[in-house]
């Protein structure tokens, strides 16, 4: 996979509230990383250009795609990938839960990308309208849901959100 003349780079983060610490080559991928080096494998390439979003995760509390994103640049970051959204006691979170009770993943493949991209959304906008959601969700590719379940469990979980802030 390297060439044994390639540099490899250190590369300290904290992920999913842990601190990690790797070694890379300059031009690995972050979700790589993830997968292989960290072996955090719920983060998924799909594309590897930044298209379909199944790479997703956030960085500093930002969506981006793991595929277009070098390692090297998350080096002293905190990321969040889809093994983050479980609850301390190992339940599933709002957002899961909701995606589980409104059937918004079939093979699943998507699903974590998916999620994450909702995680910023939720954020930054707690009470979002269906347009909104669809909009936001326009860069992940889902080949199996059809969408509106996704949207729904979306619909969902905010609401709870909303009303677990009460």
């Amino acid at each position: 996979m390297t060439n044994s003349a390639e540099t490899l780079h250190t590369v300290a983060l904290t992920v999913n509230d842990v601190p990690r610490e790797g070694t890379c080559v300059a031009r690995q991928n972050l979700a790589d990383f993830l997968r292989h080096d960290l072996h955090l494998t719920g983060t998924h390439v799909g594309c590897e250009h930044g298209v379909c979003g199944a790479c997703t995760v956030l960085v500093d509390g930002q969506a981006v795609r793991g595929c277009l994103m070098l390692a090297v640049q998350a080096k002293g970051r905190s990321v969040t990938t889809i093994e983050g959204l479980t609850r301390s006691d190992q339940e599933l979170g709002v957002l899961q839960e909701a995606f589980s009770q409104h059937h918004a993943l079939q093979c699943g493949f998507c699903t974590p990308g998916i999620l994450m991209t909702l995680v910023e959304v939720l954020q930054d906008d707690p009470d979002p309208s269906e347009m909104a959601l669809r909009e936001a969700l326009s860069g992940n590719l889902c080949r199996c849901t059809g969408y509106q379940n996704i949207i729904d469990a979306a619909l969902a979980a905010a609401a709870a959100l909303r009303q677990n802030q009460k």
